[in-house]
């Protein structure tokens, strides 16, 4: 089973990557996607090593964001594609059938493409606005998770875990869960929290605790 929280690593350093990356492991994370955007080719594969080794004695799962090449070389646990980056069967022959495809979604017709193509995961969203991503695409919010589950159901599409991401706080796990969402992607909600450890906690809880009681 895919842990339903996610870790989005944020720093535009590697300095900074890296100690985010040990921090948010260190305090419970057990899914860490690797995105470290207008980095050299050689930094990113610098990070994205080290966080293979460190990930791995956390038995924790390692996504790539966006680069095929970068995830095929450090043989990370599979690769996240975003709407512009390759198409998700290509990734597969590439990587192998055995690692984790996961894409990005912002639309109904965005997941109805994802989920036939093959992905293992969406991350859907944004939830609401942030500053993480440039470009950012129209914000979501609640009502909109529930209108994309809603149209979901009706065509009685194959069900696979669907992330929300974008702006995430604890305090929306609960309507999240409510309208059929997974999990969370989340960044700056644990990077910039002063305690990690209680951070994860709290998002675990709500997590598992929802779904488990839905």
């Amino acid at each position: 089973m895919y842990s339903r929280l996610q870790y989005v690593s944020q720093g535009s350093t590697l300095n900074e990557q890296q100690e985010n990356i040990k921090r948010a492991l260190d305090a419970g994370c057990e899914w860490i996607q690797l995105r470290f955007k207008y980095s050299e080719r050689q930094e990113l594969i610098k990070l994205g090593e080290g966080t293979k080794i460190i990930c791995a004695s956390y038995a924790a799962t390692l996504i790539v964001n966006d680069d095929v090449e970068v995830a095929k070389q450090i043989d990370s646990d599979g690769l996240h594609l975003g709407l512009q980056d390759m198409p998700v069967a290509l990734a597969r022959d590439i990587l192998g059938r055995n690692k984790i495809i996961g894409g990005t979604a912002n639309t109904l017709g965005d997941v109805m493409t994802r989920i036939q193509e093959g992905c293992d995961y969406i991350g859907l969203g944004p939830f609401r606005f942030t500053s993480t991503k440039e470009k950012l695409s129209p914000v979501l919010g609640i009502e909109g998770y529930q209108q994309i589950a809603y149209e979901l159901s009706k065509q009685k599409q194959k069900v696979i875990p669907v992330y929300a991401i974008g702006g995430i706080v604890p305090d929306d796990v609960a309507a999240l869960v409510s309208v059929g969402i997974y999990g969370v992607a989340v960044s700056g909600a644990i990077t910039n929290h002063s305690n990690k450890k209680e951070q994860i906690h709290r998002f675990n809880s709500l997590l598992y605790e929802k779904i488990n009681h839905r």
